[in-house]
């Protein structure tokens, strides 16, 4: 059942066709389709199993990179890489318009805009999809420049018809700039109609959706308090969809629970410490943490696939998963992995276990090793270092029901067999 609703969108985006039933009761979900899915215009055939892991890793350390920019302009991030463009690993198909005209975008924790390419694009990436046409929609409506949404953007500026002109920039120098708009999106909300979009946007995908904290992100638009994600093994549920939750649909109960810090664009929690086989290692926070008052120490973030640690906390970590493990580490003769073993197996890995705040959550192997490599037999451990800014990736999130209670300020994890839900 489509809901008719006003949101600011810096993007044209839309949800029909992955609009599940389920808003009958006050919620709904969307489809998530992983990048490296067969379902996805990112797949290549032609790729192996290990090239996409390999991808997905150089995504991961540009994309921290992005965020550690983005939090701390100033920081000395000794992340480098060079940036790739297709920024985001999951993908929502939506619809937009009147009549409505189907695309298909990023979703995003780490953003805050919902926007799309428009017509006229001026300096704008190419696109394979057609680009959205304002003209050819009955329910397009530029934004005023005296409108809150207006002035929620970080640049702005007006025209000669008062409609609110806005400019985004992006850590690794993409942006977006065009009109803020109203749309129906089978429900109506604002969004960004941008007319010049440029950097490292790839044309399979025609905008982005902001999931992020920000005044102008689809879950702040749509009013809902909450949202839930449940994300299939991504290298190994192939043919399943991960869902995207909002409102009653994204309750997740019998998890476990810990505060949720939300600053700006991103979502923090507090790690107090991680173990193994009752080895401990405590978390030493970096100085350049900046979360609201002080509070929260590690961003949790859809779109990162890796999780980035303290070198202190890594290095601590790495020495107790190594004491846990009977095999002997091999060097990684790339240079990308700080500890993998030959021919590691699922009985050989031990749970790790991240205690934030109120919440132990244990993970599992498919959750902290992975096999990068098709010319050998190397299983490496999925964490790095990362001196500025901790992430906790989505790889640790694969099979875990993730609630994010904006209400409540609570994030809860629930262990899930996301390809069955």
């Amino acid at each position: 059942m489509a809901s008719s609703i006003h949101a600011i969108l810096l993007l044209s985006l839309c949800f029909i066709s992955a609009v599940h039933p389920s808003t009958a009761r006050g919620g709904f979900t969307v489809d998530l389709i992983h990048r490296d899915s067969p379902r996805s215009p990112f797949y290549d055939p032609s790729l192996t199993h290990s090239q996409r892991i390999q991808n997905a890793i150089t995504r991961s350390i540009s994309r921290a990179h992005r965020i550690t920019s983005t939090v701390n302009p100033s920081a000395s991030d000794p992340i480098e890489s060079t940036v790739l463009p297709n920024r985001g690993e999951y993908l929502m198909t939506l619809s937009i318009g009147s009549p409505p005209v189907s695309t298909l975008a990023i979703a995003d924790t780490g953003s805050d805009l919902i926007w799309t390419q428009c017509k006229p694009c001026n300096n704008c990436y190419e696109q394979q999809a057609p680009l959205f046409d304002p003209d050819s929609s009955k329910t397009y409506r530029n934004v005023s420049c005296q409108s809150q949404p207006c002035s929620s953007l970080p640049t702005s500026s007006c025209d000669d018809s008062d409609s609110c002109y806005y400019e985004y920039n992006y850590g690794d120098r993409s942006y977006t700039h065009g009109f803020l708009a109203t749309e129906t999106f089978s429900f109506e909300t604002s969004f960004g109609c941008g007319h010049e979009n440029d950097g490292t946007f790839d044309g399979r995908g025609a905008g982005l959706v902001g999931l992020g904290n920000g005044p102008l992100s689809l879950v702040s638009q749509l009013g809902q308090t909450k949202f839930s994600y449940c994300l299939v093994r991504m290298f190994l549920d192939t043919n399943s969809t991960s869902s995207l939750n909002f409102g009653e649909s994204a309750d997740v109960s019998g998890g476990v629970s810990t505060p949720l810090y939300a600053k700006k664009t991103f979502y923090y929690l507090s790690l107090e410490k991680l173990s193994v086989a009752g080895n401990e290692v405590a978390v030493n926070n970096p100085t350049s943490i900046k979360a609201g008052n002080g509070d929260g120490n590690i961003i949790i973030d859809s779109g990162t696939t890796l999780t980035f640690l303290p070198p202190d906390t890594f290095d601590g970590l790495v020495r107790i998963v190594k004491k846990a493990v009977k095999l002997t580490p091999v060097e990684d003769s790339r240079g990308t992995f700080g500890l993998c073993y030959d021919g590691l197996t699922v009985n050989d890995v031990p749970d790790i276990v991240f205690h934030f705040t109120g919440a132990d959550v244990t993970l599992k192997p498919i959750n902290t090793f992975l096999r990068p490599y098709s010319d050998n037999n190397l299983v490496c451990f999925a964490f790095m270092a990362n001196g500025d800014l901790p992430i906790y990736g989505n790889l640790a999130q694969q099979n875990f029901n993730v609630e994010y209670d904006l209400g409540e300020e609570k994030l809860t994890f629930k262990p899930t067999n996301c390809a069955k839900l």
